[in-house]
């Protein structure tokens, strides 16, 4: 489980399959009010107080995003209308808003150009040849096809050594990203950055 803080009242949790697993949950139990999905809850929560400091007082609103074979990002919503509920009432009162598409595209954010650098070593040695670069919001947004040689599992968890996966929609991102590079951005990148290095020498 990842906890990241997106701004005061908002905070964004990554779940992958294995912590699911290690809860006897699936994805598709997450849809389901059962007391499995409320004790994850409560545990997020919990972990959430005592990594970020936040605090989910009164009604909030949680959206739950599917991510093809990576898991799933929740993210979660401090209402604005806390004041204005009984506190009675507030204690359980939790808004869910259920995204089910589920997107079957790869998509990974960094936080520098770096971080993609240091990743396209890894993915090569695993045969990842190509790759999308969009950069969008002061960040690099990393784009592959699930059609990959290597098992999807295992290319989660190099992708996931470096960055974060994102909740944004290829869509979205090329429509208000600036595209990077197009294509075979793995291949590119390792020969730049690390084949003309190892020549040098």
């Amino acid at each position: 489980m990842r906890l990241e803080r997106l701004n005061y009242d908002k905070i964004k949790i990554f779940l992958t399959t294995d912590d699911l697993k290690d809860r006897g949950l699936t994805k598709e139990d997450l849809w389901k009010d059962s007391l499995k999905v409320h004790q994850l809850f409560r545990d997020m929560m919990n972990e959430a107080s005592v990594e970020l400091g936040f605090e989910a007082h009164g009604p909030i609103a949680v959206e739950v995003y599917s991510l093809h074979a990576q898991g799933m990002v929740v993210i979660v919503t401090n209402s604005q209308e806390n004041d204005e509920i009984d506190d009675d009432f507030s204690d359980d009162y939790i808004e869910m808003q259920v995204k089910l598409d589920e997107s079957f595209d790869v998509i990974y954010e960094y936080e520098s150009f770096e971080d993609i650098i240091q990743l396209s070593n890894c993915l090569y040695q695993q045969n990842v040849f190509e790759g999308m670069i969009i950069f969008f919001q002061e960040r690099y947004y990393l784009l592959l096809s699930d059609d990959q040689q290597i098992e999807l599992d295992d290319l989660v968890s190099i992708l996931a050594e470096y960055g974060s996966p994102s909740t944004l929609t290829v869509h979205r991102l090329k429509e208000y990203g600036k595209i990077i590079m197009e294509d075979n951005a793995i291949q590119q990148i390792y020969y730049h950055f690390w084949n003309k290095s190892k020549e040098q020498k």
